[in-house]
């Protein structure tokens, strides 16, 4: 072995990867040993791989996937990167407060667990007058981003001035028929009255009048699968068939109350199999 090589162990050690990070970015083409012993086959970094390897253990930090690294190594990667991995931290930090607030505020698993769900029933829906917005994406990101833009059309100058008005409780429509993380297909609905103007990418439509099995729920948002649950032993004990969109009426906001008080009514449309 050269002066200029370094053996895997002492090269983990002056760049602060483990040897397991290292075997992975070996084999992923990030990070390759220049040199091979010719006798024991020992494969050896080299003093000119510090600045790369400091390049790798940047990104690594900053959170960075394996083939975003590899772009950007290569040399093929745009300013936007850094925009997307920035708006994934704040999506991160804003999903992280909300865990915060919610173990904050429960001492124990049972709390944890705990929530309060109403029985189900059927009822009728009426048509609904909305201005609306659909996109896909995380539930979290696309309806944060599209509640604010709709409350901002709702309350533009010209709206207040024609008179619009909210006149029932923000609902999110799920178009998927399961569930997806990153590109699930959501529309954002707020009920309103008055001559609406509207800006780029919504619309204001009547949502249809539908027969829906509902459930009225209080507690966090993570607990909302138990309506569902509960939505769906009704629907096969009393012989209906779920039909989507369903719909998610949120009575309160969580920069209003704590999670403990958010309420939220479940309504999924049904037909009758019998």
């Amino acid at each position: 072995m050269t002066v200029d090589q370094i053996p895997i162990g002492r090269f983990s050690r002056i760049v602060h990867l483990t040897q397991k990070a290292l075997r992975l970015y070996d084999r992923k083409g990030l990070l390759v040993p220049e040199a091979k012993d010719p006798i024991t086959g020992y494969r050896n970094y080299t003093l000119g791989q510090l600045e790369a390897a400091v390049r790798v253990r940047t990104l690594a930090n900053l959170g960075f996937s394996l083939e975003e690294m590899k772009v950007v190594l290569d040399g093929e990667a745009d300013d936007g990167m850094v925009e997307r991995r920035l708006a994934a931290v704040r999506q991160e930090m804003a999903h992280l407060k909300t865990i915060e607030g919610v173990l904050c505020a429960r001492s124990s698993f049972e709390e944890l667990f705990a929530m309060s769900l109403s029985e189900p029933v059927v009822k009728e829906i009426p048509e609904i007058r909305v201005i609306s917005m659909r996109e896909k994406g995380t539930y979290e990101d696309v309806c944060h981003r599209l509640i604010e833009g709709l409350m901002a059309a709702v309350y533009s100058p010209e709206n207040q001035r024609n008179g619009v008005r909210i006149v029932g409780p923000v609902m999110m429509l799920c178009y998927d028929e399961e569930y997806r993380e990153t590109d699930a297909d959501v529309e954002l609905a707020v009920p309103v009255a008055g001559r609406v103007s509207v800006g780029e990418g919504m619309e204001v439509k009547v949502l249809p009048a539908v027969e829906v099995v509902s459930v009225l729920y209080t507690g966090p948002y993570y607990h909302l699968t138990s309506a569902y649950g509960k939505i769906q032993e009704y629907a096969a004990a009393h012989d209906l068939a779920l039909r989507g969109p369903d719909r998610e009426i949120y009575y309160n906001s969580p920069h209003e109350v704590s999670p403990d008080e958010l309420r939220t009514e479940v309504q999924y449309p049904v037909v009758r199999t019998a």
